[in-house]
Parts: structure tokens; C-alpha cells; sequence
């Protein structure tokens, strides 16, 4: 089923700015919190589905290349995900439960916590570079990364407890958090902070993992299969949600952020799904016409030149350009004729050219219909 628009999503114009974004978000969060519509399976696929359009519109460089290129911009192809598509509510309430204020098993809605309060681990998220070439971008391609990350520790399978076993927090009673009752001039005023000793956890480690040091994780490595979109742009990011480093002691995992580096073609320019080509042909073909091969992202065309050929003739290739990435339609190549004239002639060269020098064919006389080189770049750019 295709994703509605996040502003759709949030009942927010595009032109709605962060303090807006927060409030429609809060309000979508609050109708539809599983704790108001318990086992309603409809409201909690629109509880992620508001957290998602949340956590693009709400990020500033996200939002952006959403506005660009809509859902394919964030998500593209195989799991990538600028959006919550594959949050669970863990993810949901440790990313941006904190707008809300108080806990989840409160009666309010947590930040940072899971279930009962407790605060869950978030491992951060990892940045790399991927660079492409021309073909890569144009049919997209499967990158295989080795990635030096923080793991889950295999002995303590992550818990950070060297038998495994964690113990209930005897401060806090496992919620992650105590109440202090304060006397007021208005009276008893009760709040609510991070416990101490478990700092939000809700469970304590009697016995440290001698691998990991109670942390749950470890330095290691990881070789991620990234599926690249066709028709990603230069410094375009993409997320790949969960393979960042691992949360500590069991948490969830932060993201990795690919960064998208395209490589210079050497002889094709690319202007967003345009190519451009330089082609430079001789005086004389360009008088008597002829044809030429010219580079595509396949291969090589041939194209004919026709007799009388102008320097900076624009010559089109329809649909051997880029593919548009919401989209996937193709644009153009575009191939500037250059008419070369040779700076050096030998002497019977140069006889030939005096005896037709004079010949009425080789004044210039353009036309009305000739259009000049401002006309011809007004007319690509609109």
C-alpha cells in the first residue's frame, strides 16, 4: 500500500514551521496512543504512522530532501527509511516520547522509556560514503559496506550480566524512575526523576560481563548489504534503519546514514536527470553533413549530422538521461555541437580555403530563423 504524505499525515501545510510540526504531531500521538485505544490494531499503525512523518519533518536536512523527492528521497529502494516505517513502539517512545513529558505507564508518555517507564538504550547512529559512477546512479546498485561499529556482546548476549541474569532494580522496583513528595507553600507537590541506581533501567547487574564490562557491547565489524536507489543525487543521504551501533545493555540500535559521493563522468555532464555532451566535429562535416557516435550510460549512439551544421546546435537524445527518482522517468541527453576550426594549415591547405573565400556560400548571412546564443540558452532553460 503506497505511504500518504506526511503532511497528510500530520494535517500540516508544507509551509508549517517546527513549533507547528510538534504540535500536530502531539496531538495525532496523543488520539491515537495505545494506552487510549488498547489492542486497536487500526489506531496503532496510525500511532507509527504519525511517528514517522514525525521524525522526517521534524529533522531539518530529512524534511528537506523529502520536499525534493518525497517518499523515494527517504526510503528509496530494499528497507532504506528517512521515516518510522520499521519503529516499533520501543523505537517510537525512546526517540520522541520526551515532547510529551512524564511516562508511559503513567497515565502520561514517556521519553526515552519503554514500557513502565523504564529508559531503553539507544546504540547511535553511524555515517559513511558510498561513491558511485554514472551507470551506478543511473540502474542503482547493491553496495556491500564493512562497517566498524559497536556490537552486542556475544558472551552476555548483550545484557552486560556475566551469567545473563538481571536483577530488579531494588531502588526504583523495576519502573526506572522514583517519586519525591515535596512540601509546597500550596501544598504536597509529587515528581518524578530518573532512578539513580539503575539510571532508568529498571534492573541492575549484580555480576559484570568480563568481556563487555556491564556495557552489553563491543567493538567489532559488520559487513551491511545496501541497496542504492536509481537516481540518487550527489551528498543525498539515505538511512538504513538498525545498523548503526547497538544500544547498550540490550537497547535498540542507532541508524546507518549513507552519504552518496557520485563520481565525475569523463565525458557526460549531469544537470539533475539531464546529461550533457560536448561534441566537437569539423568544419567540413559540419558543411556536408555526416553522422557520429556519441556516449550514453549503455553505450554509444550514432547520430546524424546535417549538412549545414551551426556551432551550438543543441541535439537531443530523448530518454537516455537519468531516471527521476520519485518517478523513475528518464531524462535527456543533450549534445552541444562544437564546430572546430584547425588553428594550423599547411600551405595547400590554406590555397584551397583563399580559393573559396570568396565564395558567396562561405559569407555569412543567418537568417531570420537563425537564433542566436542567448536564444538558444533561453530556450534550454525554459
Amino acid at each position: 500500500m503506497a505511504k500518504r504524505d506526511y503532511y497528510e499525515v500530520l494535517g500540516i501545510s508544507k509551509g508549517a514551521v517546527e513549533v507547528e510540526i510538534k504540535k500536530a504531531y502531539r496531538k495525532m500521538a496523543v488520539k491515537f496512543h495505545p494506552d487510549k485505544n488498547p489492542d486497536d490494531a487500526s489506531a496503532e499503525e496510525k500511532f507509527k504512522e504519525a511517528a514517522e512523518a514525525y521524525e522526517v519533518l521534524s529533522n531539518a536536512d530529512k524534511k528537506a530532501r523529502y520536499d525534493q523527492y518525497g517518499h523515494a528521497g527517504m526510503s528509496g529502494a530494499g528497507g532504506f527509511g528517512g521515516g518510522g516505517g520499521g519503529m516499533n513502539m520501543d523505537d517510537i517512545f525512546s526517540q520522541f516520547g520526551d515532547i510529551f513529558g512524564g511516562s508511559r505507564g503513567g497515565g502520561g508518555f514517556g521519553g526515552g522509556f519503554g514500557g513502565g517507564g523504564r529508559r531503553v538504550n539507544k546504540g547511535s547512529n553511524l555515517r559513511v560514503r558510498v561513491k558511485l559512477n554514472l551507470e551506478e546512479v543511473a540502474n542503482g546498485v547493491t553496495k556491500k559496506l564493512k562497517v566498524n561499529k559497536y556490537v552486542s556482546c556475544e558472551k552476555c548476549t548483550g545484557t552486560g550480566a556475566e551469567d545473563g541474569k538481571m536483577d530488579t532494580c531494588h531502588t526504583c522496583g523495576g519502573r526506572g524512575q522514583v517519586n519525591r513528595v515535596m512540601n509546597t507553600p500550596l501544598g504536597q507537590m509529587q515528581t518524578s526523576s530518573t532512578c539513580p541506581s539503575c539510571s532508568g533501567q529498571g534492573q541492575t547487574i549484580a555480576h559484570k560481563c568480563t568481556k563487555c564490562y556491564g556495557d552489553g557491547i563491543v567493538k567489532g565489524e559488520e559487513v551491511i548489504e545496501v541497496k542504492i536507489p536509481a537516481g540518487v543525487g550527489n551528498d543525498m543521504q539515505l538511512s538504513v534503519r538498525g545498523k548503526g551501533n547497538a544500544g547498550a545493555k540490550g537497547g535498540i540500535p542507532g541508524d546507518l546514514i549513507v552519504l552518496v559521493e557520485e563520481e565525475e563522468h569523463a565525458l557526460l555532464k549531469r544537470d539533475g536527470t539531464d546529461l550533457h555532451y560536448e561534441l566537437y566535429v569539423s568544419f567540413i562535416d559540419a558543411a556536408l553533413g555526416t553522422s557520429v557516435e556519441v556516449p550514453t550510460i549503455e553505450g554509444k549512439a550514432r547520430i546524424k549530422i546535417d549538412a549545414g551544421t551551426q556551432s551550438g546546435k543543441l541535439l537531443r537524445l530523448r530518454g537516455k538521461g537519468l531516471p527521476d527518482l520519485d518517478y523513475g522517468r528518464k531524462g535527456d541527453i543533450l549534445v552541444h555541437t562544437n564546430v572546430w576550426i584547425p588553428k594550423k594549415l599547411s600551405k595547400d591547405e590554406m590555397k584551397t580555403l583563399e580559393q573559396l573565400q570568396d565564395s558567396e556560400n562561405f559569407k555569412p548571412d543567418p537568417g531570420k530563423g537563425e537564433k542566436s546564443f542567448f536564444d538558444k540558452m533561453k530556450d534550454h532553460f525554459h
